[in-house]
């Protein structure tokens, strides 16, 4: 019992990491000893943190080059495999004897477990949790031992790119993102726009159309985004918020969610019971999480301004559409340990 787990995530936006944080948490609690690693940090030099800039740079400045390049990469696996090939030993080091379990929250890391398992270099079985509901070529490898899917539609996907073993299991969203009373409906509805740890989008775009429908008041958080928060602003049509430390208690204080990822964020407010909307999504994994989202009927996906007022009145008027699995993620990985 006194085996530890190691968990691999990605500092790339706070998704990945949100994740990896809860499942730590968790795996804690049931006496497991966990150590994290930041893929970042095991790519040899500077490399990890230049791509994590590339990253940054394309979503703030040119995000629909990154929806080329995400379709792209779906076919580019022997690119993947060289370049997570840099983080092998550093890998092979941090997991090391004596662990019963590594878990991935990131696909280049689940690439390189998935590949150095195969290959018998890593005898700890392989767990990769699919953060997105829509799932990339990327996240797939055979030599995984299980996948962790949030939805049966995820499960599909991940199947039908090669996973053997795909277990479906609610979120792993933190204990404070519990169902709570609503607003009691004095003063005007609020409408909570959220865009990641970097605030990217067409954040400024989304206040504005937001207001102009009377439907809600925008607060739109802005992450670490400082330009974006000045941007937004001198708009003068939203409350502006940066970093928020308790999520949780801004969600329990507005009545519905504006996102454009489909990532931690639209999780954790469907579990706290608030309807969430997509709108004006980013490329990429944006949109095709926001397609999924759509399709198994969990958030509704707003595809221009002349829904959007009816879209927030919609969705303020009753409880969200929200039916996770009952099984937990925790137990999954516990059980691949032994």
């Amino acid at each position: 019992m006194n085996q530890r787990i190691v968990v691999v995530s990605a500092s790339f936006g706070a998704g990945h990491d949100g994740v990896a944080t809860e499942l730590t948490r968790r795996l804690t609690a049931r006496g497991r000893r966990v150590e994290r690693h930041d893929f970042v940090d095991l790519v040899p030099g500077r490399l990890g943190r230049v791509l994590r800039a590339g990253y940054h740079r394309q979503l703030t400045a040119a995000p629909r080059t990154w929806g080329w390049l995400l379709a792209a990469a779906g076919a580019g696996a022997g690119t993947a495999a060289r370049l997570t090939a840099l983080a092998d030993q550093a890998l092979l080091d941090a997991i090391g004897p004596g662990t019963a379990a590594v878990v991935s929250t990131y696909p280049l890391a689940s690439q390189a477990l998935g590949r150095l398992r195969a290959q018998g270099r890593i005898a700890a079985p392989v767990c990769t949790y699919l953060t997105d509901l829509s799932v990339h070529p990327l996240w797939i490898h055979p030599g995984v031992d299980v996948h962790i899917g949030l939805h049966d539609d995820a499960a599909r996907q991940a199947k039908e790119l090669g996973a053997a073993d795909v277990r479906v299991t609610a979120p792993a969203v933190g204990p404070g993102f519990r169902a709570a009373p609503r607003p009691d409906g004095t003063g005007d509805p609020r409408a909570l726009i959220v865009a990641g740890a970097w605030g990217v989008g067409s954040i400024e775009r989304a206040a504005a159309d937001v207001a102009a429908t009377g439907a809600a008041v925008p607060v739109v958080v802005c992450g670490r985004n400082d330009r974006l928060r000045r941007r937004v602003e001198r708009q003068g049509d939203a409350v502006t918020l940066g970093w928020v430390d308790d999520m949780p208690a801004l969600m329990r204080g507005c009545d519905v969610v504006v996102q454009n990822a489909g990532g931690l964020s639209s999780l954790e407010a469907l579990t706290a019971g608030l309807p969430v909307l997509t709108y004006r999504c980013i490329p990429g994994h944006g949109r095709t999480n926001a397609e999924v989202l759509d399709r198994i009927g969990w958030v509704p996906w707003i595809r221009d301004r002349a829904g959007l007022a009816g879209g927030l009145r919609r969705a303020m008027t009753g409880p969200p559409r929200f039916d996770p699995a009952p099984a937990r993620a925790e137990d999954v990985i516990l059980e691949l340990a032994g």
